[in-house]
């Protein structure tokens, strides 16, 4: 018993509420937006002036996904459900996009307005307004301060420790830094940005995050060239140990033990977040055309993150499996080890600077999305300066702490976050259907694509009274 609860509370049961919820929109929404690649296309390329921008909001959400999920938590999944577990995060990639998609556009859409200019907004308040809506107001407010709160422990453990532990572990490893040194610089570097709110971080992260991802793709691409006769083999590795179930019974029980499925998918979330509603609070703050428009950049935040780099790093470590597989337990090292068993010396650097960076974009995104929950727990700058202080201070501790007890929490916070966001987003389905259909009308009037044309009901003052918060 006290095993099955540990295995459920540490994300057991998130690929089955992932995937229930990500083929109920999919099925719901008829395969929209996926299946309208042009409209898509349109939407994200369509010119946007004044406020922060969708590019610069998605890059942002990108910081806080990029990093420790795409280089240590593929290698960390590898390692533990082999190479199977790099299958079920493409698996869980088509449930990402969809759900991700619906989050952001139950954000946008409930999204206030901030005193200085702009908008701000987040799971949080989607869930406030869902219950409150109901006449349960008093419930909304704990469900929203219990996920505010999860939403701090994950800002502190998985945002902040476990990112500043991946990147002393590379430098310690490649170069001999104490870790300690390494953590203070990341706080001095930090900082000063993470108290300047949105603005400065979204700032720094529209042009930080394309360079990162670019020159890791590059870095990667030139690796799987340099062993082109092993990739094969190691997608056909892929595909074998994805219905691997190893230590289960077999049959159905068998598959929904899988550790290739748990682990796979739980890395899989940990790198894109889709589905746990973290990613909204930077999508809300954007200048979007609509709310589905500001969705759609939420599916390519998923393609890039997932499709592309998880890919990247799970094939390059699968073509030089057998000479870094010694490295396993230590996750960071045998990323770093896959890139330059190939490239030489040199890629370790290289590699080390890329963790540096991505760790730093995603330290300095969670202290924003842990900021804004404070905010939501309480207006006053009293607690936010206590948070600040208190964020500041886990950067350092995390270069020296063991990481292993904080995974367990991260996954924790993960998986609970996951649960509630769910609820409210399949509560607020009608809401998601009728932002899409405003975004792609039917051909035929009258005539919807959905099972449900009914208006959503309206949940704030300003929609009642016709002024809708999206198009403000």
């Amino acid at each position: 018993m006290r095993e099955t609860l540990g295995w459920l509370l540490t994300g057991g049961a998130v690929p089955l509420l992932l995937a229930a919820a990500g083929g109920f929109f999919l099925f719901d929404l008829r395969g929209l937006p996926l299946r309208a690649p042009g409209r898509m296309l349109r939407a994200m390329t369509a010119p946007r002036s004044g406020g922060v921008s969708p590019f610069r909001a998605v890059t942002l959400a990108l910081a806080g996904t990029l990093g420790v999920g795409n280089i240590v938590g593929v290698a960390n999944a590898i390692w533990i459900g082999g190479p199977g577990a790099l299958f079920w995060m493409w698996v869980s990639a088509l449930a990402a996009m969809i759900l991700k998609y619906a989050e952001i556009v139950l954000a946008v859409r409930h999204r206030r307005p901030a005193a200085g200019g702009g908008f701000y907004g987040g799971a949080v308040y989607y869930i406030r307004d869902w219950l409150s809506s109901r006449r349960l107001a008093g419930l909304g407010a704990a469900l929203s301060a219990v996920f505010a709160l999860l939403m701090v422990l994950d800002a502190l453990s998985m945002g902040c420790v476990i990112q500043v532990n991946a990147v002393a572990s590379a430098f310690e490893g490649v170069s001999g830094l104490p870790a300690w040194l390494c953590g203070g610089v990341l706080m001095l570097l930090a900082m000063p940005v993470i108290v300047r709110g949105a603005g400065g971080t979204s700032a720094l992260t529209e042009y930080l995050i394309p360079i990162l991802t670019g020159g890791y793709i590059l870095l990667s691409g030139a690796v799987l060239v340099l062993r082109a006769g092993e990739v094969g083999p190691a997608l056909a590795s892929v595909v074998r140990g994805a219905f691997r179930p190893e230590g289960a019974a077999g049959g159905v029980l068998g598959f929904l033990t899988c550790r290739a499925l748990r682990v796979g998918t739980m890395r899989g979330l940990l790198s894109n977040e889709a589905g746990c509603g973290t990613a909204p609070t930077a999508h809300a703050c954007a200048n979007a055309e609509s709310p589905a428009a500001q969705g759609i950049w939420g599916i390519f935040e998923v393609f890039v993150d997932t499709i592309l780099l998880c890919t990247a790093t799970g094939l390059v470590i699968l073509v030089s499996y057998p000479e870094v597989a010694p490295l396993g337990e230590n996750a960071v090292m045998m990323s770093i080890r896959a890139y330059s068993a190939v490239l030489g010396r040199w890629a370790e650097y290289f590699l080390c600077a890329a963790i540096f960076c991505f760790g730093y974009a995603t330290v300095i995104c969670w202290a924003h999305y842990g900021l804004e929950s404070v905010r939501a727990l309480s207006p006053g700058r009293l607690w936010r300066r206590v948070y600040l202080l208190l964020f500041g201070l886990c950067i350092p501790a995390g270069a020296v702490l063991a990481p292993g007890a904080v995974w367990d929490i991260a996954d924790f916070a993960i998986a609970s976050l996951t649960a509630i966001n769910l609820a409210a987003l399949l509560a607020l389905r009608r809401e998601v259907r009728q932002e899409t259909l405003l975004w792609h009308p039917p051909r035929t009037p009258g005539k919807g694509f959905l099972l449900d044309n009914s208006p959503a009901p309206c949940y704030n003052k300003e929609e009642k009274h016709g002024r809708r918060n999206r198009w403000d």
